[in-house]
């Protein structure tokens, strides 16, 4: 009898620590989020994230705080790696940007590839352009092979690195007209804006948006062409490559992503928040101010335009690799 007893005390002890509140668990986020942008500042890329940090502080709730850090080098694969290497906790997202996530593994060897991570959605669709001093003689593509043509190997061309769309464009665009350009490459947009503005370089490959930005901000810089399908919507008066007899286009998409791994309810949150930030109206104002094309994919379709470019990439690789000489 003494024996049930005890059983009988211990059991209602158990039961009554069961009956006890657990603790809470923390509600995500409890804790800065870091943004990693894997290039300068000052770039297209660098510019959205700043201007979107507030909004998806608003979606995420709880207090949240997005610090943006800058990552660059490397053409972008120093912070490729470092978003790819850290922990799937939902505290450490960052922009991935096309081509050169998809080039930079097709190159050389990574720890990265567009599989390393947790897609959260793309957001920006900006075609690439090419860009000149307002003063510069060379006043559209015809004229710059003319030039190029004239003065061999001295058409300095500035590019956020190796395999990046603007190096591509680049290297296209020699093939099709002839000519031999010199690459330059940069940490980032803003650094080509740079180096075009002080003459250091007489060509900036650098996206519609992002010279449209420049522009706006005094830099006196014009295009000579813009690398869409068709005439951009922010850019409709001037003329793609193809309509100059050009036959490419090239575009950079950035959108945001997260280590693999995420918990799934963390993930979900992420992208939701992602979803509410490009259908915000302010959001969507602020991003024409920023002259940036938004064009929203969901995670699935956002892997499936990944994949068909890596496609096109290692395709391309295949018949005329893209590194400097």
């Amino acid at each position: 009898m003494h024996t049930l007893k005890k059983l009988a005390g211990a059991a209602a002890l158990m039961l009554g620590a069961a009956g006890l509140a657990a603790p809470a668990a923390a509600a995500y986020p409890e804790h800065p989020i870091n943004l990693i942008v894997s290039y300068g500042p000052g770039g297209g890329t660098d510019l959205v994230a700043r201007m979107m940090a507030p909004f998806l502080q608003k979606y995420l709730g709880s207090d949240s705080r997005i610090v943006v850090l800058n990552r660059p080098g490397a053409g972008g694969a120093i912070g490729f790696g470092e978003l790819a290497r850290a922990q799937p906790d939902g505290y450490t997202i960052g922009f991935i940007n096309t081509p050169n996530l998809l080039t930079i593994p097709i190159e050389r060897k990574t720890a990265f590839t567009w599989k390393s991570y947790d897609l959260l959605g793309n957001l920006i669709d900006d075609p690439g352009a090419f860009a000149v001093l307002d003063s510069s003689p060379v006043k559209n593509l015809k004229e710059l092979s003319e030039y190029a043509k004239a003065n061999p190997s001295k058409v300095t061309v500035g590019t956020t690195g190796n395999g990046s769309d603007d190096h591509l464009a680049m290297l296209r665009f020699a093939r099709t007209a002839g000519v031999e350009l010199t690459h330059v490459p940069y940490k980032g947009a803003g650094e080509v804006r740079g180096a075009v503005s002080s003459g250091e370089i007489m060509i900036g490959a650098i996206n519609v948006g992002e010279v449209l930005q420049y522009q706006k901000g005094g830099t006196p810089i014009r295009f000579l062409g813009q690398m869409a399908n068709t005439r951009s919507p922010i850019l409709p008066d001037q003329p793609t490559f193809k309509e100059q007899g050009y036959d490419f286009e090239l575009a950079s998409l950035r959108g945001l992503a997260a280590p693999k791994g995420l918990p799934e309810d963390i993930r979900k949150k992420l992208v939701s928040a992602v979803k509410q930030t490009v259908d915000d109206p302010e959001f969507q104002a602020k991003a024409r101010e920023l002259f940036a094309p938004l064009r929203y994919l969901p995670p699935d379709a956002y892997a499936q335009e990944l994949a068909q470019g890596e496609a096109q990439f290692r395709k391309l690789w295949d018949e005329a690799p893209w590194l400097d000489k």
